[in-house]
C-alpha cells in the first residue's frame, strides 16, 4: 500500500476508486463500504484507495476535545495495509484545507488532484467549508467533474447502525465484548511505558504505565487483557483510572502482564482489551487493595 502525505499522485493512482471518511477505528461499517469499493475496482480493472484526514476533523475544530479516537493514526495504517489497498491519501486537516468550499474540494481535490472515478462516502458526508458539502453537492458536480457518487448503505446490528461515533460511546461505557465484535478484533491502547511510583511492585504486583493521549476513554476499572511486547504476546489486567486508594490525580493505564516481571520502561508496548471486569473503587487499605487484584486476576484468567 502506498501511503501519500500529499496530492501528488503516481499517474497508476489516478483515474481510481477512492473511499472518503475519518474510517476511525476501522470497523464493520468501514469494512463493508471498502469491500464494496475493492469490488467496483476488480470490475473496472481501476486502483483503490482511500482518502482520511489528519487530525481527525472535530479535535482540530473543538481545541477541547483531547480523547477522541478509537485508533492512533499508525493503528489506522496497519489495519488498512492489512486489507490491501493500492494506496492511501492522508490529507492534512488545516484551517487552508478546512476554508475549501464544496465545490473548490471537487474540483481541486477529487477532480484535479485524483481525478477519481467512483467515489465512496457514507450517507451523513459533509465536507467543504462549514460543512456546507454533501451527497447531494456531488450528485450536482458528477457530470461536470467526471465521477460517479456511490452511497452504500450503512451497515447494522441488531437493527443499530454502526459507526465510530456508536463505538464510542461502547467503549465509555464498558461494553468492550461488544466493541470488539464490531470492530473485528480487540480495542487496543498502544504507546510508550513511562516511569510511575512504583507502588504497584511495592505491593506485589509491577504494572506498565500508558498514557492515553488522544484515545477515547473508557469505563473506569479494571480489564482482562492482551499484551503485546516485541512481538511476544500476554495475558494480564489493566486499570484505566486515577488510582484513588493512593489518591492519583492523573489519568493511567495501568497493566500487570502476567509472567512478566522486567523494566519495560520506555518500551512501546499494545494492550488489547478482552473483557471489563469491575469499576475502579477506593479501598480502605492496601491489604485490601492486594485482596482485590488477586480476585481480578483469577477472573482474567477464566
Amino acid at each position: 500500500m502506498k501511503i501519500y502525505n500529499n496530492l501528488n499522485l503516481n499517474r497508476k493512482h489516478r483515474n481510481s476508486v477512492i473511499a472518503i471518511g475519518n474510517f476511525d477505528g476501522i470497523h464493520l461499517g468501514h469494512l463493508k463500504v471498502i469491500n464494496e469499493a475493492k469490488k467496483m475496482a476488480k470490475k473496472n480493472k481501476l486502483p483503490f484507495g482511500l482518502m482520511t484526514f489528519e487530525p481527525v476533523p472535530v479535535m482540530f475544530f473543538n481545541k477541547k476535545i483531547k480523547n477522541h479516537r478509537i485508533s492512533s493514526l499508525e493503528q489506522k495504517k496497519d489495519q488498512l495495509k492489512k486489507l490491501k489497498l493500492d494506496f492511501l491519501i492522508i490529507i492534512k486537516f488545516n484551517k487552508n484545507f478546512s476554508s475549501l468550499s464544496a465545490e473548490e474540494f471537487i474540483k481541486k481535490i477529487i477532480h484535479k488532484k485524483t481525478s477519481c472515478r467512483f467515489l465512496y462516502v457514507s450517507k451523513n458526508f459533509r465536507f467543504g467549508f462549514k460543512r456546507k458539502g454533501n451527497i447531494e453537492t456531488l450528485k450536482k458536480y458528477e457530470n461536470q467533474y467526471n465521477f460517479k457518487n456511490v452511497i452504500v448503505k450503512p451497515f447494522k446490528a441488531k437493527k443499530k447502525i454502526i459507526s465510530s461515533t456508536f463505538i464510542r460511546k461502547k467503549i465509555r461505557k464498558g461494553h468492550i465484548e461488544e466493541v470488539n465484535k464490531l470492530l473485528n478484533r480487540n480495542w487496543c491502547i498502544k504507546g510508550k511505558v513511562i516511569k510511575g511510583q512504583k507502588r504497584g511492585r511495592k505491593i506485589g504486583f509491577p504494572t506498565c504505565n500508558l498514557r492515553l493521549n488522544s484515545y477515547v476513554i473508557p469505563r473506569l476499572g479494571v480489564y482482562a487483557v492482551k499484551v503485546k511486547t516485541n512481538n511476544v504476546s500476554n495475558n494480564g489486567i489493566a486499570n484505566i483510572g486515577y488510582r484513588p486508594t493512593f489518591n492519583g490525580q492523573s489519568l493511567l493505564l495501568e497493566t500487570n502482564i502476567f509472567g512478566i516481571n522486567k523494566n519495560l520502561y520506555n518500551k512501546v508496548i499494545t494492550v488489547s482489551f478482552k473483557k471489563f471486569l469491575r469499576a475502579e473503587k477506593k479501598f480502605k487499605s492496601f491489604e485490601y487493595l492486594k485482596k482485590q487484584i488477586k480476585i481480578d486476576i483469577k477472573q482474567a484468567k477464566k
